[in-house]
């Protein structure tokens, strides 16, 4: 039987389109739907269980994988199969989880699986940009509850002139990346880089993209109505009580206010909360249906808790470690801690800390990308790694955490287009987060910046960045600068961002409550500036400028580029001369090919030793010009002439008619071996198809005899 297909087309303002289609494939998911535009297929299908899963929070899972088909392409490694998720497809995973979660039903713990897969690239498109619009299509057509559909896309800025979804190509001439996922009603989620952007044109940004996706939604609507809306599905709702509620609501509401205004430090506040906590439950631990009566104890607990910190900054404009609404906690940092690395630095902000790591290496250690949609290298990126002691915790080491993905993304997308085009190095930066309180990946940001400059990476200008939070209560408002972990936690809004002196370079926006006006999100932006730049002026008391040049034990960079003729020549056979070069000089020494000119790279610790190697490359590269006089050395006597040595490695003969004016019968009669002297190079011999070189020309010619 010939499925029944229905489709719906989105125009973008330049011609493009965008297509939807279900009722093709993937019948059996609750709901499934195909994304076309050009040649890129994203199908798109969610799964949600018809029973509640036994937890307290949403299971939902996003997955968004590229599959090597689709390129036409295999898979890299031994085993021709895709295994564990690239970065950016991770990225990609969490950009659509953070739209989609705050969605469901507060109560609905039945699992969820959202599964997006790239079927068909095109290069000229960037799938990853599609994945929000797939997944809340897909959702729209099942049964599931959700609130309301999303969407979303990414915005370039060419020449002044704004993009949705641009390519690639039109990435690199762009000044601004941003991702942006918004319902028809509220942004919910911006992410993104800028080449110092101003605040006032981040918001343009982000209205022109939600103007977009309110026209995505609209067909999302027209989609579900033509293939038919299904009834939202029943489920278990959650135990409640009222009275309950009500009375834990007056035994823990002003102890709770209390401990949240004496404005005392994680760990103090932390056992103050629980030790009240611990007292409420005891209070109904001897009652009957005990299991069930304490979940709720607990789930009211903090429910009240949260109502209580909420009102004490709504109504006092204080906070939980006794901060006014726009102040920044304490600061200290250092540089050069680490002896033994290329650069370092540490940055304490509060109960956050990092330790940042510089290391410089060449293109040999840039960092491949390899996905279907995207092949290419960085020669600048970071590694965030959050272990479990910065919070006091212990648990299991489990590799690296979606988490720590995103947070390094966020702190690489801030630093990278202050990295100088001209850089030699590929350069490395990792963050150890040693301290957790809130704002760990704006911590290093900071971090970061000053290990490069303390590494002597000549970075344009210094970045820093900040996290603002939000509660709202509908009435009344508060924007909160540099956020604790718990305001994260307890708040409406997560807004990272990061900039220099001239601007903004990349921001993380979660927005967890419906119609946050522009009006706020400008006051968030304009309060996060202040932030950023009372920490950079803290920054520079530590280090004000990059160090002139790199450590004496940090190795040093020469980048040269040679005609691609002479390739094969310094690499030499199955590799020999370059290998035996970098032993003779201890330097890493690499090659490439650039169109018509190899460029190498010297790195080394030694100067002098990378002059040798420079000296080596520049006589395996020597080429004489005709015309030219140079200074030759003897190093083989023949019968018929002897060979001269321009510089060791390259040489010529120089036959004995061209030796003396005066006719010899032996070599040595005039010259020896070891001795040094001037020749005239002449070029290809037209008869010998040889070089051709000259003594005598230099030599005074004697006269005539008649």
């Amino acid at each position: 039987m010939i499925p029944k297909t229905f489709t719906e087309e989105i125009h973008l303002k330049d011609g493009r389109k965008i297509i939807l289609e279900t009722g093709k494939l993937a019948k059996q998911a609750h709901g499934s739907v195909m994304v076309k535009t050009g040649n890129c297929m994203l199908l798109c299908t969610v799964v949600s269980n018809y029973n509640s899963a036994q937890v307290d929070f949403l299971p939902l899972t996003v997955d968004y994988r590229e599959k090597f088909a689709s390129a036409g392409r295999y898979p890299g490694g031994f085993f021709k199969r895709e295994a564990r998720p690239s970065d950016g497809e991770i990225l990609t995973m969490r950009l659509v989880d953070r739209v989609l979660r705050p969605l469901f039903p507060s109560d609905y713990h039945n699992e969820v699986q959202v599964m997006i897969q790239l079927m068909s690239n095109d290069p000229d498109v960037m799938p990853d940009a599609l994945a929000g619009l797939a997944a809340s299509a897909a959702i729209q057509l099942s049964d599931i509850p959700i609130e309301c559909p999303i969407s979303e896309v990414r915005i370039g800025r060419i020449n002044g002139e704004f993009i949705i979804n641009p390519n690639r190509e039109q990435l690199i001439n762009s000044d601004m990346d941003m991702v942006v996922g918004a319902s028809e009603d509220s942004v919910m989620m911006v992410e993104g880089e800028m080449k110092e952007c101003s605040e006032n044109e981040m918001i343009d940004a982000i209205k022109i993209a939600h103007d977009a996706i309110k026209n995505q939604i609209k067909a999302q609507f027209n989609l579900v109505k033509k293939a038919g809306a299904k009834e939202t599905r029943e489920y278990e709702l959650e135990e409640n009580d009222d009275e309950l509620y009500q009375q834990i609501l007056k035994k823990a509401y002003q102890k709770c206010y209390d401990i949240a205004k004496k404005g005392t430090k994680k760990e103090e506040r932390s056992k103050s909360f629980n030790e009240l906590k611990d007292e409420i439950i005891e209070k109904y631990s001897d009652q009957d249906n005990e299991d069930e009566r304490l979940h709720l104890v607990k789930k009211y607990f903090s429910k009240v808790q949260k109502e209580a910190v909420r009102e004490l900054v709504l109504s006092e404009g204080l906070r939980l470690d006794g901060r006014s609404t726009d102040e920044i906690r304490p600061i200290w940092s250092e540089v050069d801690y680490l002896p033994s690395t290329h650069g370092s630095s540490i940055f304490s902000r509060g109960e956050t800390q990092s330790l940042a790591t510089v290391t410089l290496g060449t293109s040999r250690e840039a960092n491949q990308i390899d996905m279907p949609s995207y092949e290419g290298e960085e020669r600048f990126y970071l590694h965030y790694n959050f272990p479990p002691f910065s919070t006091g915790e212990a648990r299991p080491l489990r590799g690296t955490s979606r988490r720590e993905v995103g947070h390094g993304n966020l702190a690489q997308r801030a630093l990278k287009n202050m990295i100088p085009d001209d850089c030699p190095y590929t350069v490395r930066v990792v963050s150890e987060i040693l301290e957790s309180n809130g704002s760990s990946s704006m911590a290093t940001v900071c971090s970061g910046t000053m290990a490069l400059m303390d590494a002597g990476v000549k970075i344009k200008r210094a970045v820093s960045g900040i996290a603002m939070g939000l509660i709202s209560d509908g009435k009344r408002h508060a924007v909160l600068s540099d956020i604790l972990g718990d305001e994260d936690h307890l708040g409406d809004m997560d807004f990272k961002v990061t900039g220099t002196t001239e601007g903004i370079t990349a921001c993380q926006m979660d927005i967890k409550i419906k119609g946050l006006s522009y009006e706020i999100l400008t006051k968030a932006l304009n309060q996060a500036k202040d932030g950023r730049l009372h920490i950079l002026k803290n920054m520079s008391k530590t280090i004000s400028q990059y160090n002139s040049s790199v450590k004496s034990h940090a190795p040093k960079m020469v980048t040269l580029r040679i005609p691609n003729e002479f390739i094969g020549a310094v690499i030499g056979p199955g590799g020999k001369t370059i290998q035996e070069m970098q032993k003779d000089t201890e330097t890493t020494i690499v090659i490439e090919e650039d169109g018509d000119e190899g460029v190498i790279e010297i790195l080394g610790v030694n100067q002098d030793k990378i002059d040798s190697a420079l000296k080596k490359i520049d006589n395996i590269t020597f080429k004489p010009k005709q015309g030219e006089i140079y200074d030759v050395k003897v190093i083989k006597i023949l019968d018929f002439g002897a060979v001269v040595e321009f510089v060791p490695g390259n040489e010529v003969l120089l036959h004995i008619s061209e030796i003396s004016w005066d006719r010899i019968d032996n070599v040595t009669d005039e010259i020896n071996l070891g001795d040094e002297f001037q020749v005239k190079y002449f070029g290809i011999d037209p008869k010998t198809r040889k070089p051709k070189v000259s003594r005598k020309v230099l030599l005074p010619r004697p006269e005539r005899k008649n």
